[in-house]
């Protein structure tokens, strides 16, 4: 862990310079975990269908009766539960534009006991604004004809209001899309290693292009984007993949310089910039340049700049016995530029943060509890996703607590390393992924899932679970095809 703590202060020096019963369920919950019984959802269900089905203003008027009604007994069964507030991810599809669509989802999510819901309104390149409304460099995700002037965005979160949820916002943050990467006016924005790739072809799915954090040019599009997104007031806003990516197999760790995602221009005059003197800065370079420096290297650095002792960047001891030899050198190279990558991250991070807390909405970062974590001697994941680091200001934290060992243990663990970082329990929310009522493989049920958590991390009283589309995929699919726009 020795490295692990001399990664903690290089950020740190860095960013100098730049109990519990089960409540007796309310009356139509029938668990402790707020759902509604069958009889419940099937009067909902009709009413909504008769609702929509015709003219029916009696229909129409009882439908919303029973949302009031059910708002204010999921409101009640809340309150008395060890569980304030159980969360669910959602994406919305357009053959959502159809009447009685949205209503259905959100019927479901009330139905299946959650209070709030986390609305993705940018993923894969897409944003959640009508066509007409956007002046983003994205693609709307409804383009139909006929369509354009359609916010599904706003009036998902009207609709989920009326119903007594609490509707956040959710989008992705350094991974811009696809369709970003292959704009020819962009190509200086993306994230590169040291080899010049970009990172679509380095994840899987080839879908996920992650932009340089210190690029002012990305930072100019989330802002655009981020306005857009604030203007419809959600209740909060929740920042995604604010990390690098991650490869798989070896690739999913970075143990050498030329493994980071540093080599984007902007990164690099950044990095550059933090040299204190001309050693410094001439050793910077070479050593991202070559992936290494040797002996030759530093009589050369002497030799250029007689008059300086020797190479200094922000936050090096000039006083450090050791500094002078070449494997001191290498190493503290090495753990300077993981801190400079990881000082893009929050940087980044608290670039968006900042905006959405002048509009005074609060915020939150959603996360891996792994993603920091170091790897064999010298290396860490390949995400260099510095949570621990992240602002202790910032309302929410989201843990994605997705580990596997058949029981809730593991989950708990990554949750308690959290704990033990954020001082305030209470802005942990961890992030869950599972199934009601069945377990899966190594991954247990939600319930089991959810209870280890409250025997385990007290404190905790904000759970989430990924998404809605693993927890009622039939109705995501029905959703996906049931329009034909042509």
């Amino acid at each position: 862990m020795k490295k692990y703590r001399w990664l903690v202060v290089a950020i740190a020096l860095i960013s100098i310079f730049s109990q519990m019963i089960f409540s007796t369920p309310a009356l139509g919950a029938n668990d402790a975990y707020c759902r509604f019984n069958q009889s419940e959802v099937n009067l909902k269900a009709e009413l909504r269908n008769q609702a929509f089905g015709s003219n029916n203003t009696q229909a129409q008027r009882e439908y919303q009766q029973v949302i009031q009604r059910h708002s204010q007994m999921l409101r009640d069964c809340r309150n008395r539960n060890w569980l304030k507030e159980q969360g669910i991810w959602l994406r919305i599809y357009p053959c959502d534009v159809l009447d009685g669509s949205v209503e259905k989802v959100l019927d479901q999510i009330i139905n299946l006991g959650y209070n709030t819901v986390y609305l993705e309104v940018f993923f894969d390149g897409r944003v959640l604004l009508p066509k007409n409304g956007n002046n983003t460099v994205w693609r709307s995700v409804i383009e139909q004809p006929g369509y354009e002037n359609r916010d599904l965005y706003a009036e998902t979160l009207g609709k989920g209001r009326s119903r007594g949820l609490k509707m956040y916002a959710w989008l992705f943050s350094l991974n811009y899309g696809y369709s970003y990467s292959i704009r020819s006016d962009r190509q200086n924005v993306l994230a590169l290693n040291g080899k010049g790739e970009n990172s679509i072809g380095y994840v899987d799915d080839l879908s996920q292009t992650f932009v340089d954090p210190y690029n002012p040019v990305a930072r100019q599009d989330y802002q655009r984007l981020l306005q857009a997104v604030l203007q419809r007031r959600p209740d909060g806003v929740l920042f995604d993949y604010i990390r690098y990516p991650r490869g798989s197999g070896t690739y999913s760790v970075a143990s050498k310089v030329k493994d980071l995602w540093i080599y984007g221009n902007a990164s690099r005059q950044a990095l550059l910039a933090r040299a204190v003197n001309n050693q410094g800065r001439w050793i910077l370079q070479k050593y991202i340049d070559q992936g290494f420096i040797n002996g030759n290297d530093i009589e050369q650095m002497r030799q250029l700049f007689p008059n300086e002792i020797m190479p200094l960047w922000q936050g090096r001891n000039p006083n450090s016995a050791n500094n002078n030899s070449l494997s001191a050198l290498q190493l503290d190279l090495w753990y300077f530029t993981v801190a400079h990558a990881a000082q893009g991250v929050i940087d980044f991070l608290n670039f968006a943060v900042n905006q959405v807390q002048q509009m005074g909405i609060p915020s939150g970062a959603v996360f891996f509890p792994e993603g920091n974590q170091p790897v064999g001697e010298i290396g860490f994941d390949s995400r260099v996703q510095p949570w621990d680091n992240f602002s202790h200001r910032l309302p929410e934290f989201h843990p994605m607590s997705y580990a596997l060992c058949g029981n809730a243990s593991c989950i708990t663990q990554q949750i308690q390393r959290v704990v033990d970082e954020i001082p305030n329990v209470n802005n942990v929310k961890p992030v869950l992924a599972g199934f009601w009522g069945r377990s899966e493989g190594q991954r247990p049920s939600l319930e089991i899932q959810m209870e280890g958590i409250r025997r385990a991390n007290r404190g905790i009283t904000s759970i989430s679970h990924f998404a809605y589309s693993w927890l009622e995929p039939e109705h995501t699919r029905e959703r996906r095809r049931s329009c034909n726009f042509n």
